[in-house]
């Protein structure tokens, strides 16, 4: 059997705009509905919600099954997190929080296979197809694309040096989390916020590194492709069911 081809990396590579979507509910049947609408990607976050990383594999079996990409939001740019989920199968992981080449470099190292990287081995896990994959830990590496977040007026000071790590293959720039570093919380919507974050996008546009957001404000999402982000996701499934039951209970005066 061969190795499945990280189709959300390669859409990547060819600047392809792929839309996407964010998984917080845990559970199977979120992920089942929202790999069915036609979205290109859907991140599975486990850095801000109640899904477990024995959750994942949930998630990513009913991602497969729907035919979406998935994007997998390890909590935090830990070796062993970042092991267990590509053991389940992820190809495509967003390590949050990196402020400087040191951790790109930490996190490159923990998504490879020995000698680029640190992961560990073992042969027997979904990611390999149980076993039967042709020669999985040699070509492993091929189809591991990381993200990187962006988040902090720190880390954007030393935009270039993360985004030029080998083996980074995207950066995702985190609104909210930025908006609070630079004084703003609660605010990504304020000019210095968005202001921020176009220079980051050209900037990685420059030098040829694609850019990702989330954000809820469509007319912003759309400023922001036409930035240059590639990888843009413009809902939350926790958001879109607040939304929706909010706009049902007004309807009928509750």
């Amino acid at each position: 059997m061969n190795l499945p081809i990280n189709t959300f990396k390669s859409a990547l590579k060819a600047g392809d705009q792929q839309i996407g979507l964010w998984n917080t509910l845990a559970g199977a049947s979120v992920p089942e509905i929202l790999a069915n609408i036609g979205f290109d990607w859907v991140c599975i976050d486990t850095e801000h919600t109640a899904i477990e990383v024995t959750g994942v594999l949930t998630a990513l079996q009913q991602c497969a099954a729907g035919g979406v990409r998935p994007v997998v939001r390890p909590a935090s740019n830990d070796a062993v997190l970042i092991k267990r989920i590509l053991d389940f199968g992820a190809q495509t992981l967003l390590i949050p929080y990196v402020q400087d080449r040191g951790e790109a470099l930490a996190a490159v190292s923990a998504t490879r296979y020995p000698p680029t990287g640190m992961r560990g081995v073992s042969g027997l896990t979904r990611a390999s197809g149980y076993g039967r994959y042709d020669n999985y830990t040699a070509r492993a590496n091929d189809e591991i694309c990381l993200l990187v977040q962006v988040e902090t007026g720190h880390a954007l000071d030393r935009l270039e040096d993360i985004a030029s790590v080998e083996g980074v293959d995207g950066v995702f720039i985190g609104p909210a989390d930025l908006a609070a570093s630079l004084g703003f919380p609660g605010n990504p919507g304020h000019p210095e916020v968005k202001s921020a974050i176009e220079n980051a996008i050209v900037r990685l546009k420059a030098i040829g590194v694609p850019s990702g957001i989330l954000t809820l404000d469509r007319a912003f999402a759309r400023q922001c492709i036409d930035w240059g982000t590639t990888f843009t996701a413009v809902g939350i499934d926790m958001q879109l069911l607040i939304a929706g039951t909010n706009a049902l209970a007004r309807e009928f005066g509750r």
